[in-house]
């Protein structure tokens, strides 16, 4: 792919321009105006940053909208890593809260898949705690940590969802349905002041299995996700007792997300 030097942009555009591949990763291409609804900002403000893309030979233009001209993993470098930065921010956080110091005992901590999530799974597993237990669905977050002996690992079966390598569906429930979680870490492709959402509904069905078992659960999610409200619900704002965020979500959602009672905690890539 060809590799320039993109043009230096905000973390939330860069964020922005994540989102525009993984969803056209998902579909074989799309209209602007539907970009533009899941990630709820102008159709100026898609054709703007789908301009960027296109000139950088990361997408294809269409009439209308565009298509990948390559695949997910050819983000060029500079936006994966502004993305990454936000990710490992939140990460650093979302174990300083899971493990003070001291640290618990023991601690049960249930993963649910994505990128942000196995970002913390990793920052667990440095951490070495012999009382840590993980339970997972994420076939990546279980390969992240497999180095690591110190740590325990329960990882579902279930049906192999190939989008997102997580296994998904009634055998994953009933595993989820029969272990104790202490914390439910738990990303999201959208966070708002009704709770959180992501694009699958199975997926969402299956998440809400392991959020129903936790005793807490914490959401961490990059600003580009908080504002917005995907397809399918996994949790209401009742069940969520913290949000991990970074500096770029959109400060009115966050302020309602307060006012529902969960504490919020954004951190500076």
């Amino acid at each position: 792919m060809y590799d320039p030097a993109i043009p230096e942009v905000g973390q939330k555009r860069a964020r922005r321009m994540s989102q525009i591949i993984e969803l056209l990763a998902s579909a074989d291409g799309l209209a602007s105006r539907e970009i533009a609804a899941a990630l709820g900002v102008s159709p100026a403000t898609v054709r703007r940053d789908l301009a960027v893309l296109a000139d950088h030979q990361v997408l294809a233009r269409t009439h209308g909208g565009a298509r990948l001209a390559g695949t997910p993993s050819e983000i060029p470098p500079r936006l994966r890593a502004q993305a990454e930065a936000a990710k490992t921010a939140i990460a650093k956080a979302a174990v300083h809260l899971l493990l003070p110091t001291p640290p618990p005992q023991s601690l049960v901590v249930g993963l649910l898949g994505g990128t942000t999530t196995a970002a913390v799974a990793q920052a667990l597993a440095v951490r070495g705690h012999k009382g840590l237990r993980l339970v997972t669905n994420s076939l990546p977050i279980a390969q992240l940590v497999i180095p690591y002996p110190a740590l325990r690992i329960v990882l579902a079966g279930g049906m192999l969802r190939p989008e997102s390598l997580e296994m998904v569906g009634a055998i994953t429930e009933r595993t989820f349905n029969s272990v104790n979680i202490d914390v439910a870490v738990v990303g999201a492709d959208g966070v708002t002041e009704a709770g959180i959402t992501t694009h699958n509904e199975t997926e969402a069905r299956t998440n809400a299995a392991l959020i129903n078992r936790a005793r807490k659960v914490v959401v961490v999610a990059d600003g580009s996700k908080v504002g917005r409200t995907t397809m399918a619900d996994m949790a209401g704002l009742d069940q969520i007792h913290t949000l991990i965020t970074d500096q770029t979500a959109d400060p009115r959602t966050l302020a309602a997300i307060r006012q529902a009672g969960v504490a919020v905690k954004q951190v500076h890539p």
